[in-house]
């Protein structure tokens, strides 16, 4: 059985999710507009995983018999100085989720909310991912430079990245640990 607040704590985590989508199309736009289509492709697929992530909290409260409640999404930066920039704030906002999805998980081991905890892993998991990209992408900004060869290299690199989550959420999203 799942408590109110641990509802509460979901829905939450689901306007989180999806803030974090709006960050991610508010950049993708930003690069388009700067004509850097392969870093605008990536944030586009980080959007488009930041709405399963919210998906699949969505119908895990339906499953629990659970109401959604959602709030209102901030608004996100409109344009950034740079690439750097974008992927900086992006760490810095993944590490935010990571410790929003940690809260989640030591709330259900204190009300021994065993199915909570165990949904809740996968995100743990793929928060690991997610910080890992940005660190590895600011790396590789440090070493191409924001400019130039450098840049252009790595916007054809990131440009190559493919869309590897469902986003036909009118079937259902499973909230299984593997999917």
């Amino acid at each position: 059985m799942i408590s109110k607040g641990m509802v509460q704590t979901i829905n939450k985590q689901i306007n989180n999710e999806m803030y974090s989508a709006y960050l991610y199309m508010a950049m993708s736009a930003d690069c388009s507009s700067k004509g850097l289509n392969g870093f605008a492709k990536w944030f586009m697929v980080q959007y488009h995983e930041e709405m399963f992530h919210a998906m699949k909290m969505y119908n895990y409260l339906l499953d629990q018999g659970e109401a959604v409640h959602l709030q209102e999404i901030k608004e996100p930066p409109k344009t950034f100085t740079s690439v750097k920039e974008m992927f900086e704030k992006t760490l810095e906002h993944e590490k935010f989720v990571t410790k929003s999805i940690h809260e989640i998980a030591n709330l259900a081991q204190k009300e021994q909310d065993h199915a909570t905890y165990t949904f809740i892993q996968w995100y743990v998991t793929e928060q690991i991912e997610e910080e890992k990209n940005d660190m590895e992408i600011l790396q590789r900004l440090t070493l191409a430079g924001e400019s130039g060869p450098g840049l252009f290299m790595l916007d054809s690199a990131l440009g190559a990245r493919a869309l590897t989550v469902q986003t036909d959420f009118s079937v259902g999203v499973p909230i299984s640990a593997n999917g």
